[in-house]
């Protein structure tokens, strides 16, 4: 029989997906009430949403993770799993009881205790919907103004036309002697993001609308075709060297290691409420300490009432509204997905460490 449910867990040693060993401090976290004894990994699902079922901090699950190692994969959960509790000594852990595995399907579907190393053959589930940030994982990305101004651009489309769509070519110039690549990416420029409060330029957003390869030179003018496009391409759009970033897709939720305290100022995706899986532009990046897996807690400003009793203005404290993670992270500004809202979110709430 399982301890009761709200049973304090002590941390212990665990595995990041590096494989790098780090240690938790001897905090405590509760298990949700009316957790599930075991659950089994369906096709769709997230970590963060199977946490859920076990934490009210559901970003909390690395700390309580426990590695099997020998199962091929330890870090990785994928549909067929059986996710559930076990007891070390006075800790309860949350680990893959059983994993599943493929088979020929004349001999039906099995499962096999982790007593071999397995490799699973079926996709290993997300931590977060990937479906909600894919395309500002690639498409987009935060540079200086004078990036996109001193970079080559369009000077005309195929036949001389001012757009182009996929499959079309155009033509460009502007190149630096040492800058001629295969492949460009085309951009238009997008927001400008100001701190609201230091009114400092963090940046601005370059929305990629294009991918296009050169297949000739004449002179400074190249001839690009394009692979794919978003938008049509119009003449003075830039090119910007194939951004080669490694896209990581397996986020560790963690805690800032620095102090944080900023701000929502925009909102992506042609949305104008903030709500679950919407992604924000935050006021805090690298150089404040922010790094892809992050989380931050959203907080909405106390209102300014009357005290009635000495006739003066009062500020309430702010209340925790959610949290979001940060998936993509620049020099000044960071991406961040909000992955729960406890009320209607806006641009200017602030975010601070969970």
């Amino acid at each position: 029989m399982f301890k009761p449910l709200l049973r304090q867990l002590s941390l212990a040693l665990f595995l990041v997906t590096s494989a790098v060993a780090s240690v938790v401090s001897a905090e405590v976290i509760d298990l949700k009430p009316g957790h599930p004894v075991d659950y089994v990994v369906k096709e769709g699902d997230t970590l963060w949403g199977i946490s859920q079922k076990f934490l009210d901090d559901a970003w909390l699950w690395p700390e309580i993770w426990q590695i099997n190692e020998q199962i091929g994969n330890p870090h990785l959960i994928y549909p067929g799993d059986v996710i559930g509790l076990v007891y070390m000594g006075d800790q309860v852990k949350i680990t893959i009881k059983e994993r599943a595995v493929e088979v020929p399907k004349e001999l039906g579907p099995i499962k096999l205790m982790p007593s071999a190393r397995i490799s699973a053959i079926t996709s290993a589930i997300p931590p977060i919907p990937m479906s909600a940030i894919s395309s500002f994982m690639t498409n987009s990305r935060i540079v200086k103004s004078k990036v996109l101004k001193n970079s080559p651009y369009v000077v005309a489309g195929d036949d001389n036309r001012l757009l182009a769509g996929g499959g079309g070519r155009v033509y460009a110039r502007g190149f630096r002697v040492d800058e001629p690549q295969n492949s460009y990416g085309l951009f238009r420029k997008g927001q400008v993001f100001v701190d609201p409060d230091t009114s400092e330029v963090l940046g601005m957003e370059a929305r990629e609308i294009a991918a296009a390869k050169v297949t000739s030179w004449d002179g400074d003018v190249a001839t690009l075709k394009l692979a794919s496009s978003r938008e049509e391409v119009m003449v003075g759009d830039r090119l910007l060297s194939t951004d080669e970033r490694l896209v990581i897709a397996n986020f560790m939720p963690s805690a800032p290691k620095e102090e944080i305290s900023g701000r929502m100022i925009a909102v992506l995706g042609g949305v104008t409420q903030i709500g679950q899986y919407n992604v924000v532009v935050l006021n805090q990046g690298k150089r404040d300490g922010l790094e892809e897996g992050n989380v931050l807690a959203i907080y909405k400003e106390g209102k300014i009432i009357i005290d009635r009793v000495t006739r003066s203005k009062v500020k309430l404290p702010a209340e925790r509204a959610g949290l979001l993670m940060v998936f993509r992270s620049f020099e000044k500004v960071s991406y961040g997905l909000i992955l729960r809202a406890k009320r209607p979110l806006t641009v200017g709430d602030a975010v601070r460490n969970p």
